[in-house]
């Protein structure tokens, strides 16, 4: 780091002594965040750019009839496709959250993402032109699933970096909405190609999206905005993300993961997160597939089985905010509360009506713990945010990925969906057990704590 890389100095007051402490987030008693315009501006552009990456994810399932009568098949085959998915997103979030901390933190993130995007731009486009047979298609989920999980760790670190630390759960959780309306997005779209187009056609919304996203992101991440944006920080008399704007890991090739995983937040964190998303990944890889045997059409399928994401940015705006306010461990309880009880509700889904009732309350849970864990995280690791959302990321999301498919496409064809659903309401349940090891990181949640056991 070169002294230009330092804010600029401030009249502001100080921050609270506890707050520069690595593992503690000062919180907030602010129900409206307050934070500067370029804080906003990319705030809006990682929440595209996440927007983008959830009909990424979400094509897959959409169109899995399609490409297995395509290609004739079979549940435990189609399971495969996404498992070689899940492989390529483990590699890409471990090393694209790696490199983003040795190349550096800040604005220099920009360069690591921009190339983890252009992955999904290419794949997207190659998809569309070359799937002509299985294998093809079977090839080319790797890069697409390289450039998922390298994205999005990436992304987080970038948002987490360009908001105040006092509001930290609030930016990701919102930033965190592109999910929950991607999926929606993604089953409207991909309802309407289906419906005049074949399925390839559906792999041309990502390099449409990614685009201009990449562009915008050029723009707006560089050293003189960050520089700008930590001044105003420090001038509302809030607390920057970083203490400096860029910083570059140390320690030999293995030192930002060493930095990462020595903190035991992080460790039991990728055991919740990997819960969690076995949860996910068992659901929506199926869920077409089960309406389709209740008996709905192409189009009604795909369309209500993003029905989640009409809801799901309420979920993941509240609590994120909340937890900025009452501590990530209570929002996370209260949300694994809610993932069993949906999970089990989608035993009785029976038709068209019960579909979307269901999946609308599973929105309000479905993507609501993941920025709450990804804000603990960068509040436990705040120089290793990278190579600690990468390995959350890629291990959690990209491991469950694999065994999930296979595991579920295994229960579904000898046990039914009834079976499917009590599993995976049984695998959230444990999430209670890494919960219990996790130290809070929210320093008003702790003072509460104390002051309610000294009382």
């Amino acid at each position: 780091m070169t002294d230009s890389d330092a804010p600029r100095p401030s009249s502001a007051p100080a921050s609270p002594p506890d707050a520069a402490e690595s593992g503690t987030n000062p919180g907030t008693h602010r129900i409206v965040p307050r934070a500067p315009a370029f804080s906003w501006w990319m705030l809006l552009l990682t929440t595209i750019a996440i927007l983008m990456t959830s009909v990424d994810h979400q094509i897959l399932p959409a169109v899995l009839p399609q490409v297995s009568d395509q290609f004739d098949l079979t549940p435990d085959q189609a399971g495969l496709i996404n498992s070689v998915y899940f492989a390529g997103l483990v590699a890409g979030g471990i090393l694209f959250g790696y490199l983003s901390d040795r190349i550096g933190t800040g604005y220099r993130r920009t360069w690591t993402w921009n190339v983890a995007m252009l992955l999904a731009i290419i794949g997207g486009a190659l998809t569309f032109g070359l799937a002509g047979s299985f294998l093809a298609f079977l090839f080319l989920r790797i890069p697409m699933g390289i450039s998922r999980g390298g994205s999005e760790p990436v992304n987080v670190a970038i948002v987490s970096e360009w908001w105040p630390k006092e509001h930290r759960g609030f930016a990701v959780g919102v930033h965190h909405t592109g999910f929950p309306i991607g999926q929606f997005l993604a089953g409207a779209l991909i309802a309407i190609v289906l419906g005049s187009a074949h399925w390839s056609m559906a792999f041309l919304v990502i390099p449409l999206l990614g685009i201009p996203i990449v562009i915008g992101q050029t723009i707006l991440g560089r050293r003189k905005h960050q520089a700008t944006l930590y001044s105003r920080i420090e001038e509302m008399g809030q607390t920057t993300p970083l203490p400096e704007l860029t910083t570059r890991s140390t320690g030999g090739l293995l030192g930002p993961v060493k930095e990462a995983l020595r903190h035991t937040n992080v460790r039991w964190a990728i055991v919740l997160c990997f819960l969690f998303l076995w949860g996910e990944a068992g659901v929506v890889t199926f869920l077409t597939t089960q309406f389709r045997d209740l008996g709905m059409g192409v189009s009604d399928a795909v369309l209500v089985s993003g029905a989640s994401g009409l809801t799901g940015w309420i979920g993941q705006v509240l609590w994120g905010t909340l937890s900025d306010r009452l501590g990530r461990k209570f929002s996370i309880a209260f949300l694994i509360i809610g993932w069993v009880g949906s999970l089990l509700a989608m035993i009785a889904i029976h038709d068209l009506v019960t579909a979307w009732i269901i999946l609308l309350i599973w929105g309000l849970f479905r993507n609501a713990p993941f920025p709450v864990v990804y804000a603990l995280l960068v509040d436990s690791a705040p120089r290793a945010a990278g190579t600690a959302l990468g390995i959350m990321i890629g291990v959690a999301l990209g491991v469950s990925g694999i065994f999930a498919s296979a595991v579920s496409g295994i229960v579904i064809t000898h046990l039914g969906f009834t079976w499917h659903y009590l599993i995976l309401a049984a695998i959230c349940l444990v999430g209670f057990i890494p919960l219990a090891r996790i130290t809070e990181t929210v320093l008003v949640a702790q003072k509460k704590d104390s002051a309610a056991a000294g009382a």
